[in-house]
C-alpha cells in the first residue's frame, strides 16, 4: 500500500528534476514520481502535496495542457498543497496557472544570471525551524550559516542558501506572506561568469553592466522576495526561488524536511536507500559505454578550453557565450542512466532500443557541439558574444540547428534530451 503523501512532477525538469529526486532520496523523504499524464488521469487525489521542481515553466505548462492545469487548480482549491522551486514556482504565478496573485519581473528588470550562495532574511515560519539539539552554528569563512526557530535579523547571523539563475517576483498582494528575502551574496557566487567577490574587490558593476547589457550587481537582489506563501482555495502554496535541493547543502536539507512536515505531514524515514554508485568490477555494455564516452569527451573539451568547470557534482560554471546549462544537463542525465544500468545489469539488454535511439542522436550532436564550442571560443577573443548573439554566421547556423533560437530547450538538443529523459524516468521507476 502506498503511504507517500507527496508527488514530484517529473516532466520538463531534466537536470532540476534529477537534482530534486536525489535530494529527496538522500534525505529519506517519501514521494512518488508522476508525469503530466498522471495528473490528467486524476492521480493527485491520492496526495497531499504536489512538488514541481525547476525547469522552464513554459515547457511545463505545455506538457500539462489545459486538462493538467485544471486538475492542479482543482487539487489545490480542495485542500491539496503546492510546492514550486524556481521554474516550478513560475508555473504557479499569474504568468502560469495563477495559484497565487504574483507576477514575474520582466527580464530587463531582473538580475537574470545570478548563481550560488546568498544570505536570506527569514521570517518566523515552521519551514525555518531547526531541531534544538542541532542549534550550533556552523562557520563558513567569515560568515555564519545557521537556522534558528525564530527570525534572525543581525546580518552576521543570516542563513545561507543557494540560488541558481532565479527569476524574480513582482508582488503587490498584501495577502502573500514573504517568508524570506535576499540578503548579500557570498564572495564565491557568480553573476553571469563574473565572480562576485573578485568584482567587489577589483571591479565596477556599473561598467560591467554596460558591457554585458544586463543587470549584474547582486545588490539589486537585496530585500527582493525569495520565498513566499499564499493560499488558493483551501490549499497552501509555497513558491521558492531558492534551491533547497542543492547537492551538499545542509541548510537546504533541513528546510526540505520541514517543508515535507508542513505541507505533506510527513517526516523523513529511516529506510536505507540503494546506492547510486556503480557496482565495482561491473562493465556496462559497449552501447552504454559509447554514450558515456561521448559526453565525457564533450565536457572535457570545454574544460580544456577554459569554457567551464564544475561547481558541484551537478552544475557547471561556464563562460558567457556558450550554452553551459544544456551541456551540463546532458552530461548529468547520461551519467545517471549509466550508473543505474551499472547496478541493474539486466536493464542494459531490455533498454537497448532506447539506448540505440539516444546514441543515434547523441554522437552527431556532440561532434557538432564540439565544433561549435571551438568556434565560440575563438569568437570570444574578437567580439561581443552571448549564447544567443554572435556575428559569425557559421556559429549562428550551428546554434540554431542544435538548440533553436529559443532561450528554452529546442532544436536537436530537445529531441535528444526528451529521449534521455524518457529512459531515465523508466529506469528510476523500476
Amino acid at each position: 500500500m502506498n503511504t507517500n503523501k507527496a508527488a514530484l512532477l517529473w516532466d520538463e525538469s531534466f537536470l532540476w528534476g534529477l537534482m530534486a529526486y536525489k535530494a529527496l532520496k538522500h534525505n529519506n523523504l517519501p514521494f512518488n514520481l508522476i508525469r503530466s499524464q498522471d495528473i490528467k488521469a486524476g492521480v493527485l487525489k491520492k496526495y497531499a502535496l504536489l512538488f514541481v521542481p525547476g525547469g522552464w515553466a513554459s515547457n511545463k505548462l505545455k506538457a500539462l495542457g489545459n486538462e493538467g492545469i485544471a486538475a492542479i487548480k482543482e487539487f489545490v482549491n480542495k485542500g491539496g498543497n503546492y510546492l514550486g522551486f524556481c521554474g516550478g514556482a513560475g508555473v504557479a504565478t499569474l504568468d502560469g496557472i495563477g495559484l497565487l496573485n504574483i507576477k514575474r519581473k520582466p527580464t530587463k528588470e531582473r538580475v537574470p544570471s545570478f548563481s550560488g550562495r546568498i544570505h536570506l532574511n527569514i521570517a518566523g515560519h515552521p519551514i525555518w525551524n531547526r531541531p534544538a539539539k542541532d542549534m550550533e552554528t556552523r562557520r563558513h569563512g567569515d560568515t555564519e550559516n545557521s537556522i534558528a526557530h525564530s527570525p534572525i535579523h543581525p546580518s552576521t547571523h543570516l542563513p545561507v542558501f543557494h540560488a541558481w539563475w532565479p527569476s524574480q517576483f513582482l508582488i503587490t498582494d498584501k495577502n502573500i506572506k514573504i517568508l524570506a528575502t535576499y540578503g548579500n551574496a557570498l564572495p564565491d557566487s557568480f553573476s553571469s561568469d563574473l565572480n562576485v567577490g573578485d568584482i567587489k574587490t577589483n571591479g565596477d558593476w556599473h561598467k560591467l553592466e554596460k558591457l554585458y547589457q544586463i543587470n549584474l550587481d547582486p545588490k539589486r537582489l537585496i530585500n527582493e522576495p525569495a520565498v513566499v506563501e499564499g493560499t488558493f482555495g483551501k490549499g497552501k502554496v509555497i513558491l521558492s526561488l531558492i534551491h533547497f535541493d542543492t547537492p551538499g547543502d545542509e541548510n537546504g536539507a533541513r528546510v526540505l524536511k520541514n517543508l515535507w512536515k508542513y505541507l505533506a505531514e510527513q517526516e523523513s524515514g529511516v529506510r536505507s536507500q540503494k546506492s547510486e554508485v556503480r557496482s565495482k568490477g561491473f562493465r556496462t555494455s559497449e552501447l552504454a559505454g559509447d554514450i558515456e564516452n561521448a559526453v565525457d569527451d564533450l565536457i572535457n573539451l570545454g574544460i580544456r578550453n577554459f569554457l567551464w568547470y564544475w561547481r558541484n557534482p551537478m552544475l557547471l560554471q561556464w563562460r558567457r557565450g556558450v550554452r553551459g546549462l544544456e551541456y551540463c544537463t546532458l552530461y548529468v542525465m547520461i551519467k545517471a542512466i549509466v550508473e543505474i544500468l551499472g547496478n541493474q545489469k539486466s536493464e542494459v539488454r531490455s533498454q537497448k532500443p532506447e539506448l540505440d535511439r539516444i546514441k543515434d542522436l547523441l554522437i552527431p550532436f556532440t561532434e557538432k557541439a564540439k565544433q561549435l564550442l571551438i568556434l565560440e571560443r575563438i569568437a570570444m577573443q574578437s567580439g561581443h558574444v552571448t549564447y544567443e548573439k554572435c556575428n559569425n554566421p557559421e556559429i549562428q547556423r550551428i546554434r540554431t540547428e542544435l538548440f533553436s533560437s529559443s532561450k528554452s530547450h529546442g532544436g536537436v538538443f530537445k529531441k535528444l534530451i526528451d529521449e534521455i529523459d524518457t529512459i531515465l524516468y523508466t529506469l528510476i521507476k523500476k
